[in-house]
């Protein structure tokens, strides 16, 4: 008599962002890795912009009001709720995962390999823009700094064209 195979308990961290590409990456990884299994755990990743770091002091010398900071962070509060909520637009329809949501401010590749060892998911899937070599070069890559730093496996969803 064959023995049933017990399913591991998966937890799959996914990294999302105001872009198209994170997004289909989230798609990717429910139709892919996580259809099917009650016991999973989608773990989603935003890493909100950090705050500019600036003077109280504007060109002209004048002194910045008091709002500036609760302004930026209202934003930054906003763009995370934002990012959330079309993550939820695109998992909504998988009843059977359970869903964490973590986020950090700051670089993102630094915090999303500081998330990742600190929660130690089985793996981080993460879009990628596409960007050509010289455009990588100049802007830097979130995707490839993960993938040669993350203590986990990571998987890069490419979107088609």
């Amino acid at each position: 008599m064959a023995e049933v195979e017990e399913k591991k308990k998966r937890r799959i961290a996914v990294a999302v962002d105001e872009s198209e590409e994170s997004m289909y990456a989230l798609s990717w990884c429910l139709r892919n890795l996580l259809s099917g299994n009650t016991e999973d755990t989608l773990i989603l990743f935003y890493v909100k912009p950090s705050p500019p770091v600036c003077s109280s002091l504007d060109r002209t010398r004048n002194i910045f009001s008091n709002d500036v900071i609760p302004t930026m962070e209202k934003f930054t509060n906003g763009l995370t709720d934002s990012v959330m909520e079309r993550a939820k637009m695109v998992f909504q329809h998988f009843h059977n995962i359970k869903v964490e949501k973590n986020v950090g401010s700051g670089d993102a590749g630094v915090i999303l390999c500081t998330m990742v060892e600190k929660l130690r998911p089985d793996m981080l899937v993460m879009g990628s823009h596409g960007y050509g070599f010289i455009k990588r070069a100049l802007l830097g890559s979130v995707s490839d700094y993960c993938a040669k730093r993350a203590k986990c496996p990571v998987v890069i969803i490419k979107r088609p064209n």
